[in-house]
């Protein structure tokens, strides 16, 4: 158990921080379903309680027995303890006219604890809020960063953490941060070329910092969580992230995938076509990157000289982006893709463009359905996905 956040030993600060295995960052399935062994169940019987509420809202301690297969006594026990953590609230009778004596209905209250969420990923600004335990923003604040890369960069990730640490208005659950690059389970960004970062133990220098339960992932991999968390995806899903840079997060079998090297979804430096293109960071021609990162998406769409042009350049664009996403879908015989970034872009003939290409080189008996779409959690969905990285981390939820 860590030691209360808010330096108090009041049982609201009581919140137990789960171990790695059962967290977001383990690839392990996002959200208990089932009892476990006796030395690993109270924890995780608290989280199957949580989860329940979580996931659907208002229900009776009877509710909660049924959905997760535990003991009325059992539940009773872990809903007094939680009651007294500040996580559930009793929100009055069931309504209705079932028989016998009407239950009392419990749910998360929401309010109760904040996260910090931080984003890394824009080419302009890093991002910061304040975030409860629906994803909702709270407050927010923000620093510019252009030109700014190497240790001058995470002087100011540190100054954007202290300015949101002010702004906390409740119990801290912890800070999430999204990052570009590759990240591994330890919150260490191994490279993260546009901010000058190599083997940067970025999670560690914030824990050390500031003295509170810090996870850190790459953006992308954040978003997904967020898209699985607060938006409409199904259970296997990509997210393609595209910003400064092109990275995607993958949910598959109900965890998340980041592969032996943390590098699963670095399609941004995957070449697509055998035609040349500009020059990329990374020193190869074509990249995914090159057609695709917003900054150089918007310089194509200026230079353009009429409305046909600028839609021959999104076709273009799309294109290129199906080329990539093809082969991906057909292995892995996902069901959804979805774009995050900036919708007036990508929407539109973008996602259908993307659509056409990706079908017509895929097996229309086991890929014809796949939808594509922009995702509906906008601009705050890397800020959200790393308040579900703190949440799952620290209640075992999502």
């Amino acid at each position: 158990m860590t030691q209360p956040v808010d330096g108090t030993e009041s049982p609201r600060a009581r919140v137990s921080f789960l171990s790695q295995s059962s967290t977001a960052a383990s690839g392990r399935a996002l959200r208990p379903s089932a009892k476990v062994l006796p030395e690993h169940a109270r924890g995780h019987n608290r989280a199957l309680v949580l989860q329940s509420l979580f996931t659907t809202g208002q229900r009776s301690r009877a509710d909660v027995a049924r959905s997760t297969g535990l003991t009325r006594v059992t539940v009773s026990e872990l809903v007094t303890e939680l009651m007294a953590e500040g996580l559930l609230v009793e929100m009055g009778q069931r309504g209705g006219a079932r028989p016998g004596k009407p239950a009392i209905l419990l749910d998360i209250d929401h309010s109760s604890f904040q996260v910090v969420g931080v984003d890394l990923s824009d080419f302009a600004v890093f991002r910061g809020a304040v975030l409860d335990l629906r994803g909702n923003i709270v407050r927010r604040a923000e620093l510019p960063l252009t030109g700014i890369t190497g240790q001058a960069a995470l002087d100011r990730v540190v100054a954007l953490t202290e300015r949101l640490l002010a702004l906390v208005s409740a119990p801290l659950l912890g800070i999430g941060v999204g990052s570009p690059g590759i990240v591994d389970l330890a919150g260490l960004v191994a490279t993260a070329p546009n901010l000058g970062w190599t083997n940067v133990p970025l999670q560690a220098y914030l824990f050390e910092r500031f003295g509170v339960p810090v996870v850190v992932a790459n953006d992308a991999n954040a978003a997904v969580l967020a898209e699985h968390s607060f938006g409409d995806a199904r259970e296997d899903l990509m997210l393609v992230r595209i910003g400064r840079g092109v990275g995607a997060g993958l949910l598959l079998g109900g965890g998340p995938l980041y592969g032996s090297r943390f590098a699963a979804g670095e399609i941004g430096h995957v070449v697509v076509g055998t035609d040349g293109g500009q020059q990329c960071s990374c020193g190869k021609q074509g990249c995914l990157e090159t057609w695709i990162a917003v900054p150089r998406l918007e310089a194509k769409l200026m230079d353009a000289p009429s409305e046909a042009g600028r839609d021959d350049v999104l076709r273009e664009a799309a294109g290129r982006l199906g080329i990539a996403l093809a082969p991906i879908v057909g292995a892995l015989n996902l069901g959804e893709v979805v774009l995050s970034g900036p919708g007036q872009i990508l929407g539109g003939l973008f996602v259908d463009a993307t659509l056409e290409t990706i079908r017509s080189r895929t097996m229309a008996p086991f890929h014809g359905d796949l939808t594509l779409r922009l995702t509906t959690l906008g601009d705050d969905i890397v800020l959200r996905g790393a308040a579900v990285m703190v949440i799952s981390a620290r209640l075992g939820v999502s």
